[in-house]
């Protein structure tokens, strides 16, 4: 009896973790970052792909989360970023100006400037559009979309993004 009783408490505070990697959550965008303070990468793109991991206890269903609103939540997100030019607005040294048509972005220390159809552009409340900050990005407004569309928050949850092929940001909530 006492074995039983153990068990069940253990089984009260267990986490189990669910992955979630499709080839649905698939993007394509163009971005540019910086390093080193002051040095700006030419315009580029990628073709990322994103994985997600969620952990927490069952609930009543016996599963962590829903897989099928899980994978409709990261599949919303990552069609907001699919084939946009992703610009982030939270860099010192790049200004970014949305106009009612059109999106420029400056890069302070040159002066080098893009200027894009307003339709094209992504902006991003990020400090710079690298893959670990992409995955924060997405990881918290999958956080929100998960616990509005399902009443429930996972204890954690881990977003990886991969940029090239096996370079991968991963961003995990505290």
């Amino acid at each position: 009896m006492q074995l039983e009783t153990c068990n069940l408490e253990l089984e009260t505070f267990a986490m189990y973790r669910v992955r979630l990697e499709k080839e649905q959550h698939v993007f394509s965008a163009a971005h540019f970052i910086t390093f080193n303070g002051d040095v700006c990468e030419r315009l580029h793109g990628h073709n990322y792909r994103v994985a997600v991991e969620v952990e927490g206890p069952l609930d009543e269903n016996q599963y962590v989360i829903d897989f099928i609103a899980l994978r409709d939540e990261l599949k919303a997100l990552t069609d907001e970023l699919d084939h946009h030019v992703l610009l982030p607005t939270g860099h010192p040294l790049i200004r970014v100006e949305a106009r009612e048509r059109e999106v420029e972005a400056v890069f302070t220390p040159d002066g080098r400037r893009w200027l894009f159809p307003r339709g094209d552009c992504v902006l991003l409340p990020v400090s710079n559009t690298t893959a670990e900050l992409l995955a924060q990005y997405l990881g918290q407004r999958l956080l929100t979309a998960i616990e509005k569309r399902t009443g429930v928050r996972p204890t954690r949850i881990e977003v990886a993004v991969d940029e090239n092929h096996g370079q991968w940001g991963v961003w995990r909530s505290p």
